[in-house]
């Protein structure tokens, strides 16, 4: 990944590199394309044999930049930083009638946090995280056991739920390298990767006209139909789950 960041004083930017986190294009081009991972036939099922000639919701591309101000003070804006980087990976969250004017909504394509496989539930398979599930599953069962049984009951009342709100996680698959855990007791290595709702950026680029008219170049791989819904029922349900405090209101 490569990573700039951009000071402002006053209007006056200074241009820096953090070390450490910049990959020359060559190495990139030079890493292998295909290796060979076993994977099941549930984890081929979660992408696309073959691809459409368009863009679409859920679609992991490469070759595109974010930027992320930084400030400490709305209030005073003599002083910010904006970051500007550049992800190997990233995911569509535009609708797909929405791709075009030259405008997309993207969010980086991030490792998984070791803190999943805490759960024996999830650990058998990560993309769990993505659908709805039984209450005691949401937590691992160390967990559940300390809950309150009033709260335990409030929570088996309500029925199947999501837990991790904030993530999406994508299937391994051998166009994504696989990474190091470094957790004992777990898989040394997962091909499991992982968006966070919360780390979505609008990015123009002009060559972005529509789904059909857009550098499909950059496009890598393709949800399947069901994968997609479920990436847009957990979306759907993280921007419009109301608060508690709202609840009584809406009759909840």
């Amino acid at each position: 990944m490569s990573y700039k960041k951009f000071f402002g004083n006053f209007g006056r930017l200074i241009r820096s590199f953090t070390p450490g986190r910049h990959k020359s294009s060559a190495l990139l081009e030079a890493a292998p394309q295909k290796r060979e991972i076993i994977i099941s036939s549930a984890r081929k099922s979660f992408y696309q044999d073959r691809m459409s000639n368009a863009l679409r919701f859920g679609d992991i591309l490469k070759g595109y930049i974010f930027t992320a101000p930084q400030f400490e003070n709305p209030e005073d804006l003599s002083k910010y930083i904006i970051d500007v980087s550049m992800p190997e990976y990233c995911v569509i969250l535009s609708p797909c009638c929405s791709i075009r004017n030259n405008t997309i909504l993207l969010a980086p394509l991030k490792k998984v946090l070791i803190d999943f496989y805490d759960n024996p539930y999830f650990k058998e398979d990560l993309t769990r995280i993505n659908r709805e599930m039984e209450p005691q599953e949401t937590v691992s069962p160390d967990k559940w056991k300390k809950i309150h049984d009033e709260e335990k009951q409030r929570r088996l009342a309500e029925g199947r739920t999501y837990a991790l709100h904030d993530y999406f996680v994508f299937s391994s698959h051998e166009l994504l390298p696989e990474y190091p855990l470094n957790v004992r007791g777990i898989e040394p290595t997962t091909g499991f990767y992982m968006i966070d709702f919360r780390d979505t950026h609008k990015v123009k680029c002009n060559l972005i006209k529509s789904p059909e008219k857009s550098p499909l170049s950059t496009k890598l791989l393709e949800l399947t139909v069901r994968s997609r819904e479920e990436l847009r029922q957990k979306i759907k349900f993280y921007y419009g789950h109301p608060p508690d405090e709202d609840k009584p209101y809406l009759n909840y």
